[in-house]
């Protein structure tokens, strides 16, 4: 169910998302949605916020598969969202990295 749906602010909606992108349970895709969380979150539109809803519902393996480049992304998840999430993994030297 979106946050429309919900009745909840986009602030909740935020924090929300927020919460579920540094608590994934995947190390390392904690980083990643992590570092992407405090680059992006604020500036994203509704739209995006239901891809980023999208990819945070994904199984961890596959997204991760994805981000490296293990795997195709499947169409579905291929959002502007995700290119934003790729582009973190793609830097030099990723701050999610330890």
């Amino acid at each position: 169910m979106s946050n429309a749906e919900n009745g909840g602010s986009s602030e909740t909606r935020r924090k929300q998302l927020l919460f579920r992108c540094q608590r994934r349970g995947f190390k390392e895709l904690d980083l990643i949605f992590g570092a992407f969380a405090a680059e992006y979150l604020n500036e994203l539109d509704p739209g995006e916020l239901e891809q980023l809803d999208l990819l945070l519902n994904a199984p961890d393996d596959d997204v991760y598969a994805w981000l490296r480049g293990y795997e195709a992304v499947p169409a579905r998840y291929a959002t502007p969202v995700f290119d934003k999430l790729k582009t973190i993994c793609n830097r030099k030297s990723p701050a999610w990295i330890v």
